[in-house]
């Protein structure tokens, strides 16, 4: 039998899922317990029961300059930046890459525009986007925007041209207009595609996001990692790690959860 041909059940594909977490824990717990035994102050591999005294503190705890508590105070700050990001971009990004899809003279006026602006590392415009917008929330929702609209823009128009020919033609036939065949033939088509964009994106985002944070900000999952950084506070670093990873995992499956919802016949069809 071709390995191409074994297909697990449903008991064996959920083990081996599980499987390369459960090894990095594993790693983690033998390597983290060597270390301790040679130096019981070693903040490199920080032991469970440290992780947790962290995550109590931060997570349960109120600060004592503030009042607030820090995990929440932080998430709630990026989120808020994050989503007006997306918000923002995917605004764009529909507009622009249907137009760019659909119609050959938006596609030579634009097209070229944008893959140059796509191939510039949005990293680099950080320190142009501080002194020109300053360092407030402005500069770091543009940075997101700025880095994953293109990326958008690209990927929809490209969806947009994959459309068959034929419905364009047979609206055509049927006397609809430009701005009908947008609404009624391709919108419906991409909404589903835009979401599969949107997922993809969301690593890059969380990138420059946790970037903006931490060159200039008072507040933020980034801002808090690169804050405590200078005390190797690892017991820190690490749940403010795990729990971005979680808010990614989540928002990824929250979407795939709205395009099986709204667009039924899209995920039918994969």
């Amino acid at each position: 039998m071709r390995l191409v041909n074994i297909r697990p059940d449903r008991g064996t594909a959920l083990f081996l899922a599980i499987l390369p977490f459960a090894l990095v824990i594993l790693a983690y717990v033998l390597g983290s317990a060597e270390r301790l035994s040679a130096n019981p102050d070693d903040k490199l591999l920080p032991s469970l029961v440290s992780l947790g005294d962290a995550i109590v503190k931060v997570a349960f705890t109120a600060d004592a300059r503030t009042g607030n508590y820090l995990l929440w105070t932080d998430t709630f700050a990026s989120l808020e930046r994050l989503f007006s990001a997306l918000a923002i971009s995917t605004a764009i990004a529909l507009l622009i890459g249907v137009l760019v899809g659909m119609l050959p003279i938006v596609r030579s006026f634009l097209a070229p525009f944008v893959a140059m602006v796509s191939m510039v590392p949005p990293l680099a415009l950080l320190p142009i986007l501080f002194i020109v917008m300053g360092l407030g929330e402005a500069s770091k929702i543009a940075l997101i925007t700025i880095g994953i609209t293109p990326y958008l823009i690209r990927d929809l128009a490209m969806r947009v041209e994959e459309l068959p020919r034929e419905q364009m033609i047979k609206a055509q036939t049927l006397g609809a207009s430009t701005w009908q065949m947008a609404l009624r033939v391709v919108l419906p088509q991409i909404l589903p595609r835009l979401m599969d964009a949107l997922r993809l994106s969301l690593g890059p985002a969380f990138l420059f996001l946790i970037a903006a944070e931490a060159i200039a900000s008072d507040s933020g999952l980034g801002y808090r990692i690169f804050l405590v950084r200078r005390y190797l506070a690892m017991d820190v670093i690490l749940p403010y790690v795990a729990w971005i990873t979680l808010l990614a995992v989540a928002m990824d499956f929250a979407l795939v959860r709205a395009r099986r919802f709204f667009f039924p016949w899209f995920g039918a069809a994969k």
